[in-house]
C-alpha cells in the first residue's frame, strides 16, 4: 500500500467504546500515513490496553501513555496530548483526528492534498454526522454544534476532528495551547489563519456523539462557556442574547397581545431548519427534537458564555475526564 509523508495525531482518555472503530477506519486508509501517533492521558477503562494490543499487531501505530495529558494534571489535556504527539512526530506533515469519529479511506489523501502541492500550510475537513447510530438529539443538536448532516455539503468548520498542517506552522504558532480545557482548536484555527490562509478540503469526520437531550446541552454549554472564558465569538453571545431578551419581552406582552410571541415562535422555527432540513431524517420524532433543541439552544448559549466569562474557570470535566 502506498503512504503518504504524514503523521496522524490524537488524544484520548477512557474512549474505550470508541477507539477500536476510530484505529480501524485509520488503519485502513488508503494511501496509508508514515505513522498514527495516539497519546493517553491515563485511561483507567481499558482503552490503553486495547492500544498497547494494537501497537504490537500494527507497527504503524505508535501508542504513548502519558498521564499529565489529562485534566487531574493539566489544565489544557487535549491540547498537551496533541502536542505530545506531535513531538513524536517525524514528519513535515500533521493531520489531526479525534477518538469520537472515523474516516473515510480517501480521507487522508483529500485532507494532505494542499500540504503535499505546496498550495497550503493549513487545511481544514470539517465533520459531518454519522447517520447509521445517530439518535435524534444528535439530529437535532449537529447544526448547533457545527456539524453537518451530509458530507456533501461545504463546511468551513475549524474543528479538530479533521485538520492538517505543517510542522513548521505548529511550531510558528507555538502549538496548541495548553491553558484552556475546551476551545483549544478555535484558538489554534485563529493564530493559524492569522499567518496563513486555510484551504477548506472535503475530509471530513463522520462523528459519532450518540447524544441525548442532555448531554446534547451540556456539550453546547461547555463550548459556549469555554467561548466566555476566552471572550471569543461574542457576535454569537450578541445574537443569542438578543433571542433570550426577545422571547422574554414576547411572553411579557402577552398580557396585550399574543403577536410577539407568534413572531418569535415562528423566528425560532426558522433558526431551527435554517442551516439543514434533516437530509431525509424528518421524522415526527426528529422534527420535534429539533424545535426543542432549538428553543433550548440560545439559553445554553447565553448562560454558558456568561457563566464563563464571569467565573473564569475551565467548564465542568466531560465525562472522560471525570471518570
Amino acid at each position: 500500500m502506498a503512504t503518504l509523508p504524514v503523521t496522524i495525531i490524537s488524544t484520548v482518555l477512557n474512549e474505550a467504546q470508541d477507539i477500536c472503530r476510530l484505529v480501524e477506519s485509520l488503519l485502513a486508509l488508503d494511501p496509508a500515513p508514515e505513522r498514527i501517533v495516539i497519546v493517553d492521558g491515563g485511561s483507567s477503562d481499558g482503552t490503553w490496553e486495547i492500544l498497547d494490543r494494537t501497537q504490537k499487531e500494527h507497527p504503524v501505530l505508535l501508542a504513548i501513555r502519558d498521564e499529565t495529558c489529562s485534566l487531574r494534571k493539566s489544565p489544557g489535556p487535549i491540547s498537551r496530548g496533541r502536542n505530545v504527539a506531535i513531538g513524536a512526530a517525524a514528519t513535515t506533515f500533521i493531520a489531526c483526528v479525534d477518538a469520537g469519529c472515523t474516516y473515510q479511506p480517501d480521507w487522508l489523501a483529500r485532507i494532505a492534498a494542499p500540504l503535499m502541492d505546496g498550495t497550503a500550510r493549513y487545511a481544514l475537513g470539517g465533520s459531518c454526522l454519522a447517520l447509521d447510530d445517530a439518535t435524534v438529539w444528535d439530529l437535532a443538536s449537529a447544526p448547533f454544534l457545527g456539524v453537518k448532516l451530509s458530507p456533501d455539503v461545504v463546511s468551513k468548520s475549524c474543528t479538530a476532528r479533521s485538520m492538517a498542517f505543517t510542522r513548521e506552522l505548529w511550531r510558528e504558532i507555538g502549538g496548541f495551547p495548553e491553558q484552556v480545557f475546551l476551545s483549544e482548536d478555535t484558538l489554534f484555527d485563529l493564530e493559524a489563519r492569522r499567518r496563513t490562509p486555510a484551504a477548506f478540503v472535503a475530509a471530513r469526520a463522520y462523528y459519532h456523539p450518540r447524544n441525548s437531550y442532555r448531554s446534547a446541552c451540556s456539550q453546547l454549554g461547555r463550548y459556549a462557556h469555554a467561548d466566555g472564558l476566552l471572550g471569543v465569538r461574542k457576535s454569537r453571545l450578541g445574537r443569542n442574547l438578543a433571542r433570550c431578551i426577545a422571547e422574554i419581552a414576547a411572553v411579557a406582552l402577552l398580557l396585550w397581545t399574543w403577536i410577539p410571541l407568534a413572531v418569535m415562535v415562528a423566528l425560532e422555527l426558522y433558526f431551527a431548519f435554517e442551516h439543514d432540513r434533516l437530509h431525509g431524517r424528518a421524522t415526527p420524532a426528529s422534527i420535534a427534537a429539533r424545535i426543542a433543541y432549538a428553543f433550548s439552544a440560545p439559553w445554553m448559549v447565553t448562560t454558558g458564555y456568561l457563566r464563563g466569562a464571569l467565573t473564569r474557570r475551565n467548564p465542568a470535566a466531560n465525562a472522560q475526564n471525570a471518570a
